[in-house]
């Protein structure tokens, strides 16, 4: 998959400027398709090129002109052919932060501990992100209210996966805190201890 259809499906929100499109990204996307502002701007362009956004230029009183995009009837219609399409690859994980966990043993545990604290709180402050933005979707409705009368509800059932993928980071960071402080201090070299 390309960032094409992220950024076709981010749009199904309704029209929005790229920096209000980096925003979407940043606290609904970026969590399983991240993408850098240069990279969404460049897409939009892209998608613009071949009619699958409209852009309009709105303009604003002591700021620069303002482009918004917005869906087109073709780029709804490949965004629908897209999502109904059998998914080709299975999810794969790249996280250089586990690749540091194989490789943890021996190395300074307090240097250990302190990736796992910092992986923790990132996981944390995304959480309460996610769920700041599942209040706003709520909007004092119950989650049963909500997925019964809502326009739509793939936005909340992504978001959804994204708070239990932080929950359970956050989990497995705490379990790893307390294995780490239940371990003995490794033997370094000529057998004097490293913690």
């Amino acid at each position: 998959m390309s960032l094409k259809y992220a950024v076709l499906a981010a749009l199904l929100e309704g029209e929005a400027s790229g920096y209000e499109l980096s925003k979407v990204f940043d606290v609904s996307l970026a969590n399983f398709w991240p993408a850098t502002p240069q990279q969404l701007y460049r897409e939009l362009e892209r998608l613009a090129g071949d009619g699958l956004i409209e852009a309009r230029t709105v303009p604003q009183e002591r700021r620069p002109t303002k482009r918004l995009f917005s869906l087109t009837a073709d780029g709804r219609e490949q965004l629908a052919v897209f999502a109904a399409e059998p998914t080709r690859r299975p999810t794969a994980v790249r996280d250089e932060f586990l690749i540091k966990m194989q490789a943890m043993d021996g190395v300074d545990p307090e240097a250990v501990r302190a990736l796992v604290e910092e992986r923790r709180a990132r996981a944390l402050g995304k959480l309460a992100r996610y769920e700041r933005v599942r209040e706003r979707l709520l909007d004092g409705r119950t989650e049963e209210e909500h997925l019964r009368d809502a326009d739509r509800v793939g936005p909340y059932l992504t978001l959804s996966a994204g708070i239990t993928f932080e929950r359970e980071n956050a989990r497995w960071c705490e379990r790893a805190l307390t294995v780490l402080s239940e371990r003995r201090a490794p033997a370094g070299p000529g057998g004097h201890t490293l913690g």
